[in-house]
């Protein structure tokens, strides 16, 4: 398993990940609704957004994205059949690592409200707090840069 920075030219490799996933499925064309399409998440690669992109076997099998600019993990998603073997953890990892690397104290994501969901116990487990309900019905988690001294 590698884990490498995305390009423009991965950007249907994150669709194809994106759209197979169980938990959180969106279709293509569900996400397009909400404004995320090929050519927006090619302009956040290009400017303020970075993704992280595991592949195997010459294959995408998950990635992550966060945006410098609002200081937020913006997607984090793994193949169902490559769940379970720490792909998510260490795709967490860079993002974190960036975000914060780029100046934030404090970093947020959102996800779904449904306390079933097993994104809810990866982030509680990895120290994200959740601090309220978004007018989506989402929930909204932080992580703060852990201090030193």
């Amino acid at each position: 398993m590698k884990i490498r920075i995305a390009t423009e030219a991965d950007v249907e490799a994150l669709f194809d990940v994106r759209t197979s996933v169980r938990e959180n499925h969106q279709s293509r064309e569900e996400l397009a609704g909400l404004g995320v399409t090929p050519r927006s998440i090619a302009e956040m690669l290009r400017t303020t957004g970075r993704a992280w992109l595991a592949e195997e076997d010459g294959g995408a099998v998950a990635f992550a994205m966060a945006d410098a600019e609002q200081g937020t993990v913006f997607a984090m998603f793994v193949r169902p059949d490559s769940e379970g073997r720490g792909l998510g953890r260490a795709l967490m990892e860079h993002a974190e690592a960036w975000l914060f690397g780029a100046g934030w104290n404090e970093i947020w994501l959102l996800t779904g409200s449904d306390p079933g969901l097993r994104a809810v116990g990866f982030y509680l487990h990895r120290g994200w707090q959740a601090v309220g309900q978004e007018a989506e019905g989402q929930t909204k988690y932080v992580k703060r840069r852990a201090q030193v001294g």
